[in-house]
């Protein structure tokens, strides 16, 4: 695992753009001072050993000081041994709903952006907690399985589509038993399902399933998507509203008896996310009621700082700024390699 143990130093990089900047300006001010004495190529010949090019040069060497210094000061470090610790937490497994329903606009952008935005908010509120995400529609499969790492969390998050599931519809059945098969067989932890969905059910009986997790004592909390007056769904190729068969366009309409009789089943609650900070701010209160069990997590016990060749480079890139002057070598300046091969080519 690599990290910075002082990220704060890393905006000292941004001195490398101030000093281009400063060094684009002082170049500006200077031609415009010689071009007040003479022509500009006329003055360039009164100072030849000036060398622009070394000016640029030292300019580069002085950034790329400047970048490493910052870097080493930050503290990169290496992870260097795991080690399992057990803190206290719950397992959560998030089911949601990727069926084209959850693109009616009804919430703005659409209700899938709108839950995304629910479980992200949930996601930068856990700390010892594990999470794994299964997302459905008229089937159900795991996008994520069940962890303690929030980064991968976010990463298949960002990934989610109504097109990761080819069967259209919404078994929300499926999706509750395949959550309640995704968490650990630790018996002594709080395990909650948290399914995200506009609630309408077309493929089996979700309160069934829910009922038989009662027993094994997993929570549901359910989101309801959308308003209760429902919405017309859009079509993936813009310009126009889903219709079916008979040429009537498709309205979606929540169905929140489904989802608060699946809540209910388990003694989990219910929230309509017209809102997803307030929504998601009730679930993350009832969560922090529960009682949390020792969730086992991989941790690096020992870092190993890196610096040393960052601030070695940063060095030995001053001593050589210090070392290259802005005048041209006496010594290079007398070999002329494009000279000596236009003489050759007249003999």
């Amino acid at each position: 695992m690599f990290r910075f143990q002082e990220p704060k130093y890393l905006w000292l990089l941004l001195l490398t753009l101030v000093i281009i900047l400063l060094f684009v300006i002082a170049v500006y001010i200077r031609k415009k001072r010689i071009k007040k004495i003479g022509e500009l190529k006329l003055v360039q010949l009164l100072i030849p050993d000036y060398s622009p090019a070394r000016r640029i040069w030292k300019l580069i060497l002085i950034c790329l000081a400047i970048s490493f210094m910052s870097i080493a000061l930050a503290r990169p470090q290496f992870g260097s041994k795991l080690k399992d610790v057990t803190r206290q937490g719950v397992e959560i497994v998030v089911a949601l709903d990727v069926s084209n329903s959850m693109l009616a606009q009804d919430i703005k952008p659409n209700r899938l952006e709108n839950a995304r935005k629910f479980i992200e908010r949930i996601i930068s509120k856990l700390q010892n907690d594990k999470l794994g995400l299964v997302v459905f529609a008229g089937d159900a499969f795991v996008q994520m399985p069940i962890t303690d790492d929030v980064r991968s969390a976010r990463l298949f998050l960002s990934t989610v589509s109504t097109d990761m599931v080819p069967v259209q519809g919404t078994a929300i059945g499926k999706a509750i038993d395949l959550a309640a098969k995704s968490f650990t067989k630790d018996e002594d932890i709080s395990k909650i399902i948290i399914l995200i969905t506009d609630g309408e059910n077309h493929e089996d009986d979700a309160v069934a399933v829910a009922k038989t997790l009662k027993e094994k004592n997993i929570l549901i909390f359910t989101v309801g998507m959308g308003s209760t007056g429902g919405a017309p769904i859009p079509t993936k190729r813009g310009g126009g509203f889903m219709k079916d068969r008979n040429g009537n366009v498709i309205m979606s309409i929540p169905d929140e008896k489904t989802l608060i009789d699946v809540a209910d089943a388990t003694g989990g609650i219910f929230v309509r996310a017209t809102n997803s900070a307030d929504a998601s701010d009730k679930i993350l209160d009832e969560i922090s009621k529960l009682q949390k069990g020792e969730v086992l997590k991989k941790d690096y016990s020992e870092f190993d700082d890196q610096f040393q060749i960052m601030a070695f480079l940063a060095l030995l890139l001053l001593i050589t700024d210090i070392i290259i002057s802005e005048k041209k070598n006496d010594v290079l300046k007398k070999i002329n390699l494009f000279k000596e091969k236009f003489n050759s080519n007249e003999k």
